[in-house]
């Protein structure tokens, strides 16, 4: 027998095993037990799952041939385990709700709607004789290919693909299919595609695929998200916090102030990618619709795009290519790596503040922080939702620099980089929703917050010397820069400082009022105004 060749399981285990260890003596191929795991030789595996192969390794007394059992997924099936991309894989069950849009069943689905719905519109122009208008029945029947399309509808458009070597088309030949023994269509069925190039379909299917993904996917998780924030800024209005600038203790404010912060940046971004215009063509194979005109001069095509690119819930490009320009995408994804960018320092600044102590983290039974420190309980939501974020702005990134750029009036390098406008959005809605349970488990600690007020009464500097300028005192910062800088302060020192101020008793009282818990500002009134101010 052959090195790397199967063999039947002598112990009956299967109908087709692989050894993984197996001795050559005198001629002899013979199974033998793992000599390093001291378990059976045989592994049962589905025979179209695998491959064998195996390499000799010499022992005292025999060759033996270690067995190298290599897995193939097959070609329909896609599991967490076989899945290349961990969105596809691992995270698929908290990216799935955008499979349905930006997947290749969501592509293929889109280019089906619009090629319909180009019929239908051919339909309705006088011009066009050779299209009459559709009967009810008819225009059901073309309806129900849209609102009935399934898994197989993809498969079937997939197996035609095989054949033409061309997406587009194949979706042009699985209507054909579909229609040919309807008696009305079947006289038309060569108006599929009219007068388009394969883009004319592809960029209006595309942004058919962003507009529904984001509107129904991703701005309700983003809500959900700078919601979370809102409330957190809302609950903790008047939680006193020492500020941190270049890491060193600052002013004090408080907690919910430094979250409206985060919170009106997001919203203001999610804001602006929900007014991004959407835009598409469909003008023809260089813009200029000159196959539409030949076939029909008396047509007013750019008219007749227009209403069809709208009627889609789309905004008409007039000037192009054969490609839309995709200045829109760059537009729109510049928009979210703003917001991911926004998030990011979120994460990192509520990592820090865990680091710290001033957060507790909920703990779930049976979790576990480190495979050898038992006690930890480590920020790893928000760590997640920093690195999908770095990943989707790196794809948005070169879909943003990359997409506006073809050669004269069409390359083909935007094809295959639309196919990735689902992993920007999907590792964006991955740390979305990383970022969202993270929040989940906050527990604000205001002992801790305590504790370090208590030990920055150094930070009333600032308001002693500005009181200081407005009584004319002399040198009131280079006063205060030598009573605390880069020595210990605490209560008493202060108190002494300020007795010994010569300003009016009443600034004095007032400055012997503050303590590191109250100079805070108006940090609550800027929460509460913001969240008004959102509900108005």
């Amino acid at each position: 027998m052959e090195i790397g060749s199967c063999i039947k399981a002598p112990n009956g285990s299967g109908p087709t095993s692989y050894v993984t260890r197996a001795s050559c003596l005198n001629g002899q191929f013979v199974p033998t037990q793992n000599r390093i795991s001291k378990a059976s030789c045989y592994v049962t595996l589905p025979n179209k799952l695998c491959t064998c192969k195996a390499t000799l390794k010499e022992t005292n007394n025999s060759v033996e041939a270690v067995e190298k059992v290599k897995v193939q997924p097959s070609e329909t099936e896609l599991s967490s385990l076989t899945a290349i991309s961990p969105l596809d894989g691992r995270y698929w069950n908290k990216v799935k709700d955008l499979s349905h849009y930006l997947s290749e069943y969501g592509l293929i689905y889109y280019r089906t709607l619009v090629e319909i719905k180009w019929l239908l519109k051919l339909s309705q122009i006088p011009e066009v004789v050779e299209v009459p208008k559709f009967s009810n029945e008819a225009e059901a029947k073309l309806q129900g290919l849209i609102d009935g399309f399934n898994e197989a509808d993809a498969i079937q458009v997939k197996n035609i693909e095989k054949i033409t070597n061309h997406d587009v088309k194949a979706v042009e030949y699985f209507l054909k299919t579909k229609c040919q023994e309807d008696p009305e269509i079947a006289k038309v069925l060569e108006f599929f595609h009219f007068g388009c190039t394969s883009e004319d379909i592809n960029n209006l299917a595309h942004g058919l695929m962003l507009k529904e993904a984001v509107n129904y996917v991703i701005l309700p998780i983003m809500d959900d998200l700078v919601n979370a924030i809102y409330s957190m800024a809302e609950a903790n209005a008047h939680v006193p916090m020492l500020s941190r600038t270049h890491g060193q203790p600052a002013s004090p404010t408080t907690l919910g102030k430094e979250m409206i912060i985060f919170a009106e940046r997001l919203s203001r971004e999610r804001q602006d990618i929900s007014q991004v215009e959407i835009f598409g063509k469909f003008a023809g194979a260089v813009g200029n619709y000159n196959a539409h005109v030949a076939a029909y001069p008396d047509v007013i095509w750019p008219h007749v795009a227009e209403q069809f690119v709208n009627s889609l819930g789309l905004s008409f490009n007039p000037h192009v290519t054969q490609i839309e320009s995709h200045d829109y995408m760059a537009k729109l994804f510049h928009s979210f790596i703003r917001f991911n960018n926004i998030l990011l320092d979120f994460d990192r600044d509520i990592w820090g503040y865990i680091s710290v102590g001033y957060f507790k983290q909920v703990t779930k039974a049976g979790e576990i922080g480190s495979s050898t420190m038992p006690h930890k309980v480590n920020p790893i939501d928000f760590e997640n939702s920093e690195g999908n974020l770095g990943i989707a702005n790196a794809v948005f990134d070169h879909l943003s620099m990359k997409l506006p750029i073809s050669r004269w009036q069409r390359d083909l390098t935007d094809s295959t980089v639309l196919r990735n406008i689902g992993v920007g959005l999907g590792y964006s809605l991955l740390a979305y929703k990383s970022a969202l349970v993270g929040i989940g488990k906050l527990q604000v600690n205001e002992v801790a917050l305590n504790k370090d007020l208590d030990n920055s009464w150094e930070v009333l500097a600032e308001p002693i010397q500005t009181v200081m300028r407005r009584y004319g005192v002399e040198e009131p910062y280079e006063k205060l820069k030598e009573l605390t800088r880069g020595k210990a302060v605490n209560k008493e020192s202060i108190t002494e400082f300020i007795n010994r101020l010569e300003i009016p008793v009443e600034a004095k009282n007032e400055l012997l009022k503050l303590t590191p818990h109250n100079y805070v500002g108006v940090a609550a009134r800027l929460v509460k105004d913001a969240c008004i101010k959102r509900h108005e």
